[in-house]
């Protein structure tokens, strides 16, 4: 059984003390992160893993200013909800320019699994989820390409999931927000790269985060769990493999966030390679990415003939 087990995440400066320590690392590096989702998870362990390297860093997220861990580490901390309307958002950018002069990485990691069969999830939760999963990374992403574009230079990721490749029992809604951001992220590669700026989707595996936390804030369940109907089926099933999988999962956050570092900066595991348009992270989702793979090179083995009979009978191959 396949679970896509995921990762998951106005400026105010403290006090004068730690304004000084982000500063003069700052100067250090010349990358100045801003990351949306930093509260856990992901966006937390990327946080700490600039912070080491001498960046400075934006840690943003609803309560972005109750986050002292990555503020005693020299973090600048913002509340930033990554639905906010673009005045706001852009707001958030510009007092992180002023101080710093720049950005040049921006993190979007926001996001929820809203667990339970797809007969069970409301119109407004379906809703909900899309807004925050997909079209709040959508927004936050054109804002951070017209912040970019004139400089011709900068760094995009967006959070996709193993669960951008294949779906499952109790986690459709999840697996189609991943799909989304994960084929959006695609078509502004390719839309952004004359101008400098480098896009990549991030997809991780199983990963050992608060993110399937039951008393946490990324997993919701659907209003109507519809248990006893369920009962017995792949919902039950999968349901009982992620609470057994919570905090046994394979990956190590810390371990894949010196790994994204690395892309982002061109540094380390990616020195000498050429920038990813999709970054999986894991043993487990390359496995699944390959299993995916073989399983629809199958289905279109067996069903070729049907597919290729639907042409045109004068169309010509391109």
């Amino acid at each position: 059984m396949k679970l896509d087990l995921l990762h998951h995440g106005a400026l105010r400066t403290k006090n004068e003390g730690r304004s000084r320590r982000a500063s003069n690392t700052y100067a250090m590096s010349g990358n100045v992160w801003f990351i949306i989702g930093a509260s856990s998870g992901f966006g937390k362990a990327i946080a700490e893993e600039a912070l080491r390297r001498g960046d400075a860093v934006i840690a943003a997220s609803r309560r972005g200013t109750t986050l002292k861990g990555l503020e005693s580490l020299g973090a600048t901390l913002t509340d930033l909800d990554a639905t906010s309307d673009d005045a706001t958002i852009n707001a958030a950018f510009q007092v992180a320019i002023e101080k710093y002069g720049k950005i040049t990485h921006f993190i979007n990691a926001p996001g929820y699994l809203l667990e339970g069969p797809a007969e069970g999830v409301s119109a407004q939760e379906g809703l909900d989820s899309i807004t925050v999963n997909v079209l709040a990374i959508m927004n936050l992403t054109r804002l951070e390409i017209a912040y970019l574009r004139p400089r011709k230079s900068g760094y995009i990721a967006n959070f996709g999931s193993v669960g951008s490749w294949f779906g499952g029992p109790v986690f459709s809604h999840y697996s189609a927000a991943k799909w989304a951001v994960s084929g959006y992220t695609e078509s502004v590669y390719n839309e952004v790269k004359d101008f400098g700026i480098n896009v990549t989707v991030i997809e991780p595996g199983y990963f050992r985060t608060e993110f399937l936390h039951a008393q946490g804030n990324n997993r919701k369940l659907a209003s109507n769990m519809l248990e006893a109907e369920y009962k017995g089926t792949s919902v039950e099933a999968s349901r009982n493999a992620i609470a057994a999988v919570n905090n046994r999962q394979l990956g190590d956050v810390n371990k894949g966030a010196k790994v994204i570092v690395d892309v982002l900066t061109g540094s380390g595991v990616a020195a000498g390679k050429e920038f990813p348009i999709r970054l999986p992270l894991g043993s487990d989702c390359a496995r699944d990415i390959r299993a995916k793979m073989a399983s629809t090179e199958a289905l279109i083995k067996e069903w070729e003939d049907a597919i290729l009979s639907t042409d045109h009978d004068d169309a010509q191959q391109a």
